[in-house]
């Protein structure tokens, strides 16, 4: 009969501390500055605004142009689909869950709104800029670049 060996004092801290990051991991709950999503959303927006960090409460008191009050009545209605141009406005907790079709000056970029985007621009998740890719080495700088050794 084989003898079982004794679990060192450092194993049994290592297992303990794995399943509280597992029951910890199970019950994750989306928190924005301490509020859950249901508290934020039955807020009124002065009340949201005290939340939201100081460059998206700036700009919020200071009124939305005609463009961004435009793009707002659509996203709080009950369009779930909007497609907009405007690019800087701030994502309020009422706009989670809408999918959002942003102009980035090529073609239109779609996207969900979801808790973790709240106080964001709408711009910040329509990149205008791609990836440049380059074709092969040297091709058409001079004429001795455009010799390629076969391999």
């Amino acid at each position: 009969m084989p003898v079982k060996k004794q679990a060192s004092v450092k194993s049994i801290k290592r297992k303990s501390r794995k399943s509280q990051k597992v029951a910890m991991g199970r019950s994750k709950e989306f928190l924005y500055r301490g509020l859950s999503l249901e508290d934020l959303q039955k807020m009124k927006l002065e009340e949201v605004l005290e939340v939201l960090p100081s460059r998206a409460r700036r700009s919020l008191r200071r009124e939305m142009n005609h463009e961004q009050k435009a793009a707002h009545m659509k996203l709080s209605g009950e369009d779930h689909e909007v497609k907009t141009h405007v690019r800087d406005l701030i994502i309020l907790p009422a706009y989670v869950g809408k999918v959002v079709e942003v102009y980035n000056g090529h073609a239109y970029v779609k996207f969900d709104i979801k808790p973790e985007m709240i106080g964001h621009y709408l711009g910040e998740f329509s990149q205008t800029r791609g990836q440049v890719k380059h074709s092969g080495p040297g091709v058409g700088a001079t004429r001795s670049s455009k010799f390629m050794p076969l391999k």
